[in-house]
Order: C-alpha cells, then sequence, then structure tokens
C-alpha cells in the first residue's frame, strides 16, 4: 500500500470510520439465458408471470427475449443482497414451463444468429428505442455475442462517509465534485488491477463451438463440441467475447467526469463508415437507432462505469454532469457455474475490500501508454492468466502475475480487518484469504476448476454447464414456498409492471422519430 493510502487508511480507523465503512451498499444485476429442456436457446416470448420486462425493477430482459435479468437492491449485508438474489431466482423457476436458466456466462446450443430473438419492449417510444438498439447491437456485432451472460456488481460508499472523508482530505471543494473525483480515482485503478477479477472469478475458459465460425487463434479442441484455451481464465472477457474489434479504438477517459461525458457522447454523435453501411432503416423498419460510433453510451463496453440513477428520458451522461456519480457498476465477473444464483458472498466481500482499496489508493490520471498498458493485462489474464509464470506490464517493466497479484491481497488485509471490527467475525478476512490460496494455488480457481472436471469426467463443456443447471433448478424447485412473503413481493411487482407499462404507452404524444430527436438534444447540449 503506498503511503499516501496507508495514511488515508490510518485516518479513517483513528476517526472511527470503520463503522461507517461497514454500510457499504452492494447490489448485484445476474444474467442468465433461458434454455429448453434440451439446452437450446428458448424461443418463447419473455413468461408474462415475470411483469413487463420495460417496467419490472427486478426482472427484466437483456439484449434477447431469452436472456433475463436479475436485479437486486442494494444492501448494506452481503447476505441480504444475495438473499434477494436467490429469492428472484426461486420465484422465476415457478413461472418457467420446462425451461431452465443456463449456469454459465458462454451460451448454450445456439443454431444461428437469426436463431436469437431479440427482446421487445412494447409499443411505447421508450420500448420501442430499447429494442431498436439491441437490433442495431445485432447487425453491428452479431446476435451470438450479445448472449454471454455476466454479473455485474454495483458498489457505493454510504453518505455519511463522504463528508468525513472530504474533511479529513482538507477538500475545500463541492461535496458532489470531491464525491464524483473519488469515484474516478477508483475507477482508473480498477481498470489498472482490474484483471485480478478475472484472474480470480473468471469461469469460462471453455466455449461450445457453436459460438464461433471455426478454430480462433489459441484454441484448442476438447472435443467435437467444445474449444477450450489451457490457462485461460474468462473467454467472456477476452477478444472472443466483449473486447471486439468494433470497440478497440474507442478512447474513453476515466481522468475526471468532464471527460468522460465528452469523450463518450463524441462516440455517440460521431458517424462510423461501417455502421453508416448498415442502414438506420430498411423497408421503412428501423435496423439501429443511429449509424454513429455508439448508438447510446451503454453501448461501450467498460469493465466498470461510473453510473446515477437516470430520470424518464434522461440521458446517462446528463445524469453524471448534473448530479455527479452515484455509484460505480463493476462489470468483470462472469457466471459462477459453481453457485446456484451466480455469485457468493466471499466474492462479494472480497470485491467490496478491492474497491475500497481502488478508492483510498493513489489514482495518477491514465496516459495512452498506461491505457494501452491495461488492455494488453486484461486481455492476457482473460486468454492464459493462469500460465506457469505469467508476467504482466507495470509501469516500464514486468511483473509475475501472481507476486503483483499477492501484494494487492497484502494491501486489502488492514481494509478486510476494518469491515470485521467489531462484528465478532473474521469474514472479510476469511473471503480475503481464500483468493490468497488460489494465487498461491491457481488450481484452485473456478476456471481451472471446469477444466480439471471437464479432463476427469470426459464429458464437454456443454455437458457440464447442461447437468449444473439442471442442479440449479432442482435446488430452487426444491426451497418451495415456505417463506412466500418475498415471492408474494414478486409476484405483486410483476403484476404493477404490466401496469406501468400500459400506462407509458398510454401517454407517448409524440413520434418515435421526435422522441429520438429529443433524446439526442441532450448530448448537443452537453458537448
Amino acid at each position: 500500500m503506498s503511503p499516501l493510502a496507508e495514511a488515508r487508511l490510518q485516518r479513517l480507523a483513528d476517526t472511527g470510520l470503520a463503522q461507517v465503512l461497514q454500510r457499504c451498499r452492494k447490489g448485484v444485476e445476474k444474467e442468465a439465458l433461458r434454455v429448453t429442456r434440451d439446452c437450446a436457446l428458448a424461443t418463447t416470448r419473455h413468461p408474462p408471470a415475470l411483469g413487463s420486462a420495460l417496467t419490472n425493477r427486478y426482472i427484466t430482459t437483456d439484449f434477447s427475449e431469452a436472456l433475463l435479468e436479475f436485479v437486486t437492491p442494494a444492501y448494506t449485508s452481503t447476505w441480504e443482497t444475495l438473499q434477494f438474489l436467490c429469492d428472484i431466482h426461486q420465484f422465476v423457476y415457478q413461472q418457467l414451463d420446462n425451461e431452465l436458466l443456463w449456469a454459465a456466462s458462454m451460451p448454450c446450443l445456439i443454431e444461428a444468429d437469426e436463431a436469437i430473438p431479440v427482446a421487445r419492449y412494447g409499443d411505447s417510444n421508450v420500448g420501442k428505442m430499447k429494442t431498436v438498439y439491441r437490433l442495431g447491437l445485432g447487425h453491428r456485432y452479431g446476435r451470438m455475442m450479445q448472449t454471454i451472460s455476466g454479473v455485474h456488481f454495483n458498489f457505493s460508499l454510504p453518505e455519511e462517509f463522504w463528508d468525513h472523508y472530504q474533511e479529513l482530505e482538507k477538500d475545500t471543494g463541492g461535496s458532489q465534485e470531491f464525491r464524483s473525483a473519488s469515484y474516478f480515482g477508483l475507477l482508473r485503478n480498477v481498470r489498472r488491477m482490474g484483471w485480478l477479477v478475472l484472474f480470480l472469478f473468471g469461469n469460462s475458459p471453455a466455449i461450445c463451438k457453436c459460438f464461433t465460425d471455426g478454430a480462433k487463434p489459441g484454441l484448442e479442441e476438447f472435443d467435437k463440441g467444445t474449444f477450450f484455451m489451457p490457462y485461460a481464465t474468462s473467454l467472456r472477457m477476452s477478444d472472443l467475447g466483449y473486447k471486439n474489434t468494433a470497440q478497440a479504438a474507442l478512447d474513453i477517459s476515466l481522468n475526471n467526469i468532464d471527460a468522460y461525458v465528452e469523450t463518450l457522447l463524441k462516440a455517440v454523435s460521431t458517424p462510423n463508415r461501417d455502421f453508416q453501411k448498415i442502414g438506420i432503416k430498411a423497408d421503412g423498419e428501423y435496423r439501429q437507432i443511429s449509424a454513429n460510433i455508439l448508438q447510446v453510451e451503454n453501448e461501450y463496453y467498460g469493465l466498470i462505469r461510473p453510473k446515477r440513477v437516470t430520470r424518464s428520458g434522461e440521458m446517462p451522461s446528463r445524469a453524471l454532469k448534473r448530479r455527479g456519480v452515484e455509484y460505480v457498476e463493476l462489470r468483470a465477473l462472469d457466471v459462477s457455474l459453481n453457485d446456484p444464483a451466480g455469485i457468493n458472498q466471499n466474492q462479494m466481500r472480497f470485491l467490496e475490500a478491492f474497491l475500497i482499496y481502488c478508492l483510498i489508493e493513489d489514482s495518477p490520471l491514465l496516459d495512452a501508454r498506461e491505457i494501452a498498458q491495461t488492455e494488453s493485462n486484461q486481455l492476457l489474464v482473460a486468454r492464459q492468466g493462469r500460465e506457469p509464470g505469467l508476467t504482466l506490464s507495470r509501469h516500464h517493466g514486468q511483473l509475475l502475475l501472481t507476486n503483483w497479484a499477492d501484494e494487492i491481497c497484502g494491501r486489502l488485509v488492514a481494509i478486510c480487518d476494518l469491515l470485521d471490527e467489531g462484528t465478532g467475525s473474521s469474514l472479510y478476512r476469511d473471503a480475503l484469504e481464500l483468493q490468497r490460496e488460489a494465487i498461491r494455488d491457481p488450481g484452485l480457481t473456478p476456471s481451472a476448476g471446469i477444466l480439471a472436471e471437464m479432463k476427469r469426467s470426459g464429458e464437454s463443456f456443454f455437458s457440464i454447464a447442461r447437468r449444473i443447471s439442471e442442479q440449479h433448478r432442482d435446488y430452487f424447485l426444491s426451497l418451495g414456498k415456505d417463506d412466500s412473503a418475498r415471492l408474494d413481493f414478486l409476484a405483486a411487482e410483476a403484476a404493477a409492471s404490466i401496469e406501468r407499462q400500459k400506462k407509458i404507452e398510454a401517454s407517448d404524444r409524440i413520434s418515435f422519430e421526435a422522441y429520438l430527436q429529443n433524446y439526442f438534444s441532450q448530448a448537443e447540449q452537453l458537448i
């Protein structure tokens, strides 16, 4: 830990802010494909019993009608967050008709791009925009890539933390500006060290061959249906997944909120020659929202994003500029095959400590050289992170991945102890020690575990993922309805969401074209 970070942590400890830190808020967004009993992609519409995908606060869809997304509220307790996520799974399984939720990040059996149904959100302008945006993603990058599932970890520090922290930092500026600047320091450090999340929690070292058009560089054949990479951690986060070449040249700045908004909106406003060839419309039907580098801000896939809850019709960048950063969204997590809900409390506790460290550690501005270095490190860890002797770039030299990982974890000890202070437990320290064991023995990582199971059993990636998906279904269905209060709550939300969608559709007074023009006029005001 740098002297600056040590001093900050000591000041927090000396002023009794440990209890305040223990009230950090954690939320989860988890994606899962609906599949048939044979584990082919479901082509059915979003189940009506789950409510409106447009307005349900907890159960929606992502790219496809078949790609469910579960959203928990943000809680101070990891247990509460996980319990809510489990309750959503239980509720959903009670509504599914002979379908499974695919347990892996990389998709199941999919015959072709055109077999993937794009999500529909109704006839309102906002619903049409969400659908057309997804149609555009399919035309730009292919629908197959959009069926990859992940887990997003939402994190924020408590309100009472910020006034104390700003005073300790002797910062005399505005509170909103201080908070946003601090969060952007966190973002930059995650960009520097986020490869560690892929190494520890990556769980996609193998893929079904249907995901590729043929063998890709570095991929090996496990059987007639499976490609893999022997030391891969997260092919989802590699150039085979979200790290596609179409966005490789984007330079979205994390140096401050103004630069972030400016570079993001420039991409939203700048035409792209390849996307212009797709066209905005064909035969009177929309193919994409625009022919610009990004249709909307969320098209940019970053390892972590600054976030602010938006108001109806408000661009995310406008919300950030007006009201500052509210929380961060870490998007690097694969779905955990070993956990029915796709994530566990030990992961969340480790991530919480890691993000606090990224906040208090020195975080210089990123230049072009360091950005290229961070991108290279992330790709290297995604494709071959468990390779013995692997080195990563840091500053102007090379460092063993395991040495750097152990160094980071060593700096988390004091943070975990603060988070455990006064609780009568060592839950955070225990979560950290589990990951330190995996650094000492990469065979304990989830990515190594799935490959070891494939080799031991002779099963393909598909067969193992299918078996685990069935086990997870059986687990959630076995829970019954002993505690029905939360399930009743989710049923009521589903019904209410349908009524909310009807009201939105009835309230539209302008054409879709005018709606889009009004929406993007916000960008012109900010640039």
